[in-house]
């Protein structure tokens, strides 16, 4: 079974966390617009892909034994002090100068993958970076429903406004031939969890890409959010988060919305929205026990599980 799922940041590391327990033929598939931190910075100063998010699955990618754990460690290490390292995560470090040394995006984050020995492998979802824009509401106070522009992946995630819709810079970025060629083969499609305007939905935003999820033949599932995310979905119900993809992507149809019991208020109304798309609603604990607006790798591996291996 090969399964591609789409996104970035802490949603995507926790859904490839629980599938690599679950397919042994995976493909992450990762934004590259982040503008902010040590990747805001490396890409600033070299001008390549922006690698953080690319760092992040390929440590959720490493395995379970030492060898993974401690590459995985490495990975996500960042330098102390108040010097020109400071913040600076290493794996961010060695994927831009494998990115120098080889040719190609793609060629240095499988060698990065080979060196990790992860389960499963990283792709962009464009060769060229990407800026974000958005159209937030709220932020004059003089006239609360009119639109603001807003630029820059950080700040449309931490706007204090509402966002209505995002877009990318350029419109029509070039997409990873190799992305889209695993779409075209996967038996799964999966998106989310994570933040929504900025990891998730940036994907469909790509035409390529977008056109190659829509047509693929793989089935598709979406992983929703525990909580609203406050600058990005607040106020959101779990159903206006698939409101707010399809918006984005037309003609996109679903076969399965997974949903955390907890965070769902009304199971009718989400299933209603889930059907209009051609999806099942699966409601299961999916969430971590602390509490935290986070999702358990376990829980989700026997989610993703339930419904992959039994299709």
């Amino acid at each position: 079974m090969k399964v591609v799922a789409l996104g970035g940041g802490h949603g995507l590391a926790a859904s490839l966390t629980a599938l690599r327990n679950v397919v042994a033929d995976l493909t992450a598939v990762v934004t590259v617009a982040d503008n902010g931190g040590s990747s805001g910075r490396l890409r600033r100063e070299f001008g390549v892909l922006p690698p953080g998010d690319l760092r992040q699955a390929l440590a959720a990618l490493c395995g379970d034994d030492e060898w993974g754990r401690t590459w995985a460690s490495v990975l996500q290490h960042r330098f102390d002090g108040d010097g020109e390292m400071s913040e600076h995560a290493v794996g961010n470090l060695l994927i831009v100068a494998l990115w120098e040394l080889l040719d190609g995006h793609v060629h240095g984050l499988d060698w990065v993958g080979r060196l990790l020995g992860a389960h499963g492998r990283v792709l962009p979802m464009a060769t060229t970076p990407i800026d974000m824009t958005a159209q937030v509401r709220g932020l004059d106070p003089r006239r609360p429903e009119s639109l603001t522009s807003v630029r820059g992946q950080v700040e449309v995630a931490s706007t204090a406004g509402e966002v209505v819709s995002v877009a990318l810079d350029p419109r029509d970025p070039p997409a990873c031939p190799e992305a889209v060629a695993a779409l075209q083969s996967a038996d799964w499609v999966v998106l989310g969890p994570g933040s929504w305007f900025t990891s998730v939905i940036p994907h469909l935003l790509v035409p390529d890409l977008r056109r190659a999820v829509i047509d693929s033949p793989a089935r598709k599932a979406v992983t929703l959010n525990l909580a609203p995310q406050p600058g990005e979905t607040a106020g959101f119900a779990p159903e206006t988060h698939l409101d707010v993809l399809v918006e984005h992507a037309p003609g996109l149809r679903l076969d399965v919305v997974v949903a955390d019991a907890r965070a769902v208020a009304d199971t009718g109304v989400l299933r209603k929205a889930a059907a209009a798309l051609g999806a099942e609603l699966i409601v299961l604990e999916v969430g971590a026990g602390d509490g935290s607006p986070r999702h358990d790798p376990s829980k989700l591996a026997n989610a993703y599980a339930g419904f992959m291996v039994t299709a």
